[in-house]
């Protein structure tokens, strides 16, 4: 259900949440413009992110994803199952496989740990692509205490 325009969708309070639930699978198409754009939105200009001849010559099939982009990916992906009320504590990403244009990443995530304390939830994050896997790590997010 969308909820009516003007107002935020729900957010995910702490009790909702259990150790082993399951995030839904985002697909992210990776496209040449994608690829430059948001490269070009973080100040990275390293020609690798848009220039395929160079890219090339540097020993890469075609440019690739920077690792802003996929580190704002990761977060998006965490905040748009955790919702608005959530406040992301951490993020650790290792990059692997790059992701260039014309593939497709898939993120999925679970559930891996839940601190009482500061009602803190650890994520573990996957993105895969047809080369394997592009993005690995964990975020933790503080949701709230009972339904907004």
């Amino acid at each position: 259900m969308t909820p009516p325009q003007g107002t935020l969708p729900p957010s995910r309070t702490y009790d909702e949440v259990a150790v082993g639930d399951v995030l839904p699978e985002l697909p992210v198409p990776v496209t040449r413009t994608l690829i430059v754009a948001t490269a070009l939105a973080s100040r990275d200009y390293q020609d690798v992110h848009h220039d395929p001849e160079l890219a090339r010559e540097r020993g890469s099939k075609d440019i690739f994803m920077n690792i802003l982009t996929s580190n704002g990916l990761v977060d998006r992906y965490v905040t748009g199952w955790a919702g608005p009320a959530s406040v992301v504590k951490a993020i650790r990403i290792r990059l692997g496989a790059p992701n260039h244009p014309g593939d497709t990443m898939v993120l999925t995530g679970t559930v891996t740990a839940k601190n009482d304390g500061d009602r803190r939830v650890d994520i573990a994050v996957k993105g895969t692509n047809g080369l394997g896997a592009h993005v690995t790590g964990t975020v933790s997010v503080q949701l709230p205490g009972e339904a907004r």
